[in-house]
Formats: structure tokens, sequence, C-alpha cells
């Protein structure tokens, strides 16, 4: 048996007795790099995706016509008949920016409450995920890109059905898409902490009531923050949401860019990178040390 096996490592080709050749060769193989470690658990989330896709398709646009026929057609009608509209514009136009990026906050959100709690706790997956030679930021990595990426056809949804209603008016609203995938990321990252620490899921009613619904009424989304109380105003500066509705605004009325540009963008990168490394400390801490 031994000598049958020498011969086969003889017989085989270069490729297939160093670990440096390629994965689709026989014999030893080099490690996974971190870009096909994602790539794996990438695809596994894809697959859980395109499950439940029909279901969360029917919500992404049936959710923007409702808003927009309330808010959009409904109280944007009042608001234009009593004032003119708001900021110069009709209260649609300047109410489609808010929305949009209070779509991407609540997918954010409700991607990383529930089924971040279920892949630690309920059933475990992440468990699973490192038990191989996947690592914590590898696991974590994989689902916000796809957060991410559903942030960004939510957002996309919004806007098509709110150029539908008359409520896009220039290609500038484009670029409110990064925007949304931004303000999306820098709810989710720092969620994964909760997760992580809670003993159970009723923190999230927590949450919503307390921060996520706040926010929506309270960051410029719906009326300026001008209007609010003085004391109040400093509030919706250091949130993420403001920030987005302030650089998704200019973006769909085709400008002027804001003069605190820069500001709004390090805000919702400092959101999500500062959230993430939270997220891989909390995580690691609970599932492997």
């Amino acid at each position: 048996m031994s000598e049958d096996l020498s011969s086969l490592s003889a017989e085989a080709p270069p490729a297939a007795r160093h670990p440096g050749a390629s994965r689709l060769s026989a014999g030893a193989r080099r490690p996974l790099g971190w870009v096909e470690r994602v790539g794996v658990l990438v695809a596994y989330h894809w697959v859980l995706f395109k499950r439940t896709f029909h279901g969360a398709l029917v919500s992404r646009f049936l959710l923007p016509v409702l808003f927009l026929a309330s808010m959009g057609l409904g109280v944007g009608s009042l608001v234009d008949e009593s004032s003119g509209g708001v900021d110069g514009v009709p209260y649609l136009i300047y109410v489609v920016p808010g929305l949009v990026m209070v779509t991407a906050m609540n997918v954010g959100v409700g991607e990383a409450t529930w089924p971040v709690m279920g892949f630690i706790k309920w059933n475990e997956f992440y468990r699973a995920m490192l038990h191989t030679p996947h690592r914590v930021l590898d696991v974590l990595l994989a689902h916000w890109v796809m957060i991410a990426f559903n942030v960004l056809i939510s957002a996309g949804a919004f806007m098509v059905v709110a150029a539908l209603f008359g409520g896009v008016d220039s290609w500038w609203s484009l670029l409110a898409l990064p925007v949304a995938v931004l303000v999306g990321m820098a709810f989710a990252t720092p969620l994964f902490v909760v997760g992580a620490k809670a003993a159970n899921d009723s923190i999230y009613s927590a949450v919503f009531r307390l921060v996520i619904t706040p926010l929506m009424l309270f960051s410029g989304a719906f009326f300026p923050i001008e209007n609010l109380p003085f004391w109040m105003q400093p509030v919706a500066w250091a949130t993420p949401l403001w920030h987005g509705v302030e650089l998704g605004r200019a973006a769909f009325l085709g400008g002027p860019v804001p003069d605190l540009w820069a500001v709004h963008v390090g805000v919702l990168v400092a959101y999500t990178l500062v959230g993430a490394w939270f997220s891989v400390r909390a995580v690691r801490d609970r599932l492997v040390a």
C-alpha cells in the first residue's frame, strides 16, 4: 500500500504536489484567500436571499406606494396649498429623498436585528461558520455585503416608484444610492454589537421605539430640522440619518452641494467603521473567546 501511495505521489503532476498550485488539482491545496473565504459566505447568504426574494420584492414596491400616496401626495397637497411647498420645491420633491433614506435605515436595521440574533443564538450558523477556516471578520463582512445589497435594491425600488409618482426630476438622484447604502450600513454595523451581547430579542422593541421611530420623525426627512426646538437640533446632527438626508436631498435636487458634504460622508463612514470594529470584537467574545 505504501509503495502504491508513493508511486501515485511520484506520478502526480507538480501542480498537485505543491500547496501553492491550483485548487482544482488533486492533492495538497493552498489555503483560501480572504476574498475566497468571504465569497463562499456571500454565496450562502445569496441562497437565503433567493428563497425570500419574492416576498421581500412585494414589500419593497408596496411600501413606497403607500408612503408616497400618504405623505407625498396626501400631506404634500395640503402643504403645497398652505405654504407653496418647502424650501422652494413641492413637498413631494422635498420628501422623497428623506423617504429613500428612511427606507435605507429601516432595511439596514431590519437586517441587523433578528437575523443576526438568529445566526448567533438561535440557529448558531455563525458558530458553525467559525468551525471552518473562516474568521469572525470573514463571517461578518459577508453578512454586511448582503445587507448593503439589500439596502441598495430597496432604495432603488423606492426611487423607481417615486419617479412614477413624479418625485424624481434629475438624473443626479442616482448619486443618492451610494448615500443610502452608507446610511443603511451606519445603522446596521453597530447593531451587530447588540445581537452579540443581548440575552434575548426583547431589546429590539426598545431600539425601534426609542431610537428608530424618533429618528425617522426628527432627522429632517419630513420637515427641516430648523423647525425643531433649538435644544433638539444637535440630536439630529449627531445621527446618521440627518447626514444621509442632507446628502440625498442635494442629489435629488441636482445641487447645490452641501457645504459640509465631507462632514456628512465622514460621519456615515465613521459610524459604519466604528460599528464594524466593535461588532467584530463582540462576536469574537461571544463565540470564540
